[in-house]
């Protein structure tokens, strides 16, 4: 029994002490462990992040002016421009330096560029206040009834009697003259309203114009009694299968009569339009669809100052003024002195002045209106031409002040070739070099520099570079002049580079008959011209 107990205790006792020693060991191990990783805590230092390099772009070289020049001379190598002549001329309004030219003395048809000319010159001599005056005489004040013998309107040349200065009212600018004569008393007319256009000598249409050009708005002939651009507009619209075509014209009125044949059928329309040469009648012509969205077109009006009298009288009756004679009107200075049956001398009793001529540049440049470039140069002609010689007509007076204002400006006398104001006559000659010489002038040395730049349209904003150049970096950018008709393209102006430098330039294109290459030629340079990121260096030594 003894012996039992002794051998229990003992195992006791060693696994006791086995237990210990594992226990120590494991103490041990763990320690050291611990020890390891403390060291290798030590050892290895903690990794720090490796800043990681930007990728720096190399910056895209400036273009040379030699660059720009090949650019130029590529877009003049299309094979539809061989059989035609191109003009270029494109200098630095800031240095004064050549940057390209190619035919720039030589003699090109301007179209409209024409019109800068005839503008710029009016700026100049007139200035931008000037204002177009219109004046109702009779041969005495009205009594206390509101009685005048007859009523005479003398115009000079006004254009604003127009929807074009009125939001397309086309009535508005002789409601607001019959006003004035209302407001001077006139209650009853006893005699005749008479139209005195005599203001203005010479053929009312000029005498190098296309007989093709005259029934539209923009050969209309030229009057001292200016109505609505000189033409009104006519609509043609289908109606029922095999009935007339429903037309009409804009403003209603007495002077202009309509022929119309023209029937609802069929499925293409074969419509056509001719007014009669001197005569205020229109035929139409022809077949319209009845799903056709109809036809518009302005039609020039022969005799527009019969038109300004039936016009103004309406606006008069309307206002319940009493006309007991008839319309007339008088186109010579001789007529003129007879207008008012009296022994009185005339008075005036409405004096009615138009827009100032800084508003007329603008709304004849940005459309390019034939019919106001051409008063415009009438009046300068009547306001400062030559009156000693009569044989001088109004045209001819105001080309002698056009001309004497190139030369004052350094424009040699043979450098344009002036036969219209505004360019419609293919007789006009230019050189691409004048027209640059003009620019410059009007932006640098100009007192009317601002009134000159607001009178040019815009890229891809208003007139007639309203379409053009949108989205790029021409819009709103380059200021100038289109000119536009048969074979021929212009465009003169300004442009600033990308880099900030201001050129000047005109481009024109004569003898191409593609109507789409020529435009797309000058907006291929302009586009070049307005992109050029280098510096014109004024001290290179550019190519003369």
């Amino acid at each position: 029994m003894k012996k039992t107990n002794y051998r229990l205790k003992f195992a006791a006792a060693f696994a006791f002490v086995a237990a210990f020693l594992c226990l120590n060991f494991a103490f041990l191990i763990a320690a050291q462990e611990d020890q390891r990783e403390n060291v290798a805590r030590k050892s290895t230092p903690t990794p720090t992040a490796t800043p990681v390099a930007t990728p720096t772009s190399t910056p895209k070289p400036l273009q040379t002016l030699d660059q720009l020049r090949s650019r130029i001379a590529q877009a003049l190598l299309r094979n539809e421009l061989q059989r035609g002549q191109v003009g270029v001329k494109v200098v630095s309004l800031d240095t004064d330096k050549l940057i390209y030219e190619q035919n720039a003395e030589k003699y090109f048809m301007p179209a409209s560029n024409m019109k800068s000319f005839t503008v710029a010159a009016a700026l100049e001599k007139l200035s931008p206040n000037f204002r177009f005056v219109t004046s109702v005489f009779a041969s005495q004040k009205p009594d206390a009834d509101g009685i005048v013998s007859g009523l005479t309107v003398y115009g000079r040349g006004d254009v604003s009697f127009s929807s074009s200065f009125y939001n397309g009212d086309r009535l508005k600018a002789f409601d607001a003259l019959a006003e004035r004569i209302v407001q001077a008393g006139v209650k009853r007319i006893e005699g005749d309203l008479v139209g005195d256009e005599s203001y203005f000598t010479g053929n009312p249409i000029p005498v190098t114009w296309e007989w093709d050009d005259l029934q539209w708005y923009y050969g209309a002939e030229i009057s001292a009694l200016a109505v609505n651009d000189n033409a009104v507009d006519l609509t043609v619209k289908p109606d029922a299968i095999n009935k007339p075509c429903a037309a009409q014209i804009f403003p209603a009125n007495t002077i202009v009569k309509i022929h119309n044949t023209c029937i609802t059928s069929g499925t293409k329309r074969d419509l056509r339009v001719v007014k009669k040469l001197d005569q205020n009648v229109i035929e139409i012509s022809g077949t319209m669809p009845a799903n056709d969205k109809g036809y518009t077109a302005y039609i020039a009006v022969t005799r527009p100052s019969e038109l300004f009298v039936a016009l103004l009288r309406q606006a008069l009756e309307k206002k319940g003024v009493v006309i007991t004679g008839q319309n007339r009107v008088i186109g010579t200075v001789e007529n003129a002195r007879l207008a008012v049956a009296s022994t009185l001398a005339p008075v005036e009793i409405v004096r009615l002045e138009s827009p100032p001529l800084s508003v007329v540049a603008a709304k004849t440049m940005k459309p390019s209106q034939n019919t106001y470039t051409e008063t415009i140069l009438w009046a300068l002609g009547e306001q400062l031409g030559n009156k000693s010689d009569q044989k001088m007509t109004s045209a001819e007076r105001g080309i002698a002040i056009v001309q004497a204002f190139l030369r004052q400006i350094g424009i040699s006398s043979d450098s344009v070739v002036q036969w219209d104001a505004s360019g419609l006559s293919r007789h006009n000659l230019v050189t691409p070099a004048s027209l640059v010489t003009l620019y410059t002038y009007m932006a640098k040395q100009s007192r009317y520099a601002d009134a000159w730049r607001n009178s040019l349209t815009v890229g891809g904003m208003d007139g007639t570079l309203r379409n053009r150049f949108k989205g790029s970096t021409a819009a709103g950018n380059i200021r100038g002049k289109t000119g536009t008709i048969d074979q021929v393209s212009a465009l003169s102006g300004y442009v600033t580079t990308a880099a900030g430098e201001k050129l000047v330039f005109s481009i024109i294109v004569n003898g191409v008959p593609n109507q789409g290459v020529r435009p797309a030629t000058i907006d291929e340079i302009v586009l070049a011209l307005a992109g050029f990121d280098g510096k014109i260096d004024s001290s290179e030594n550019v190519k003369k």
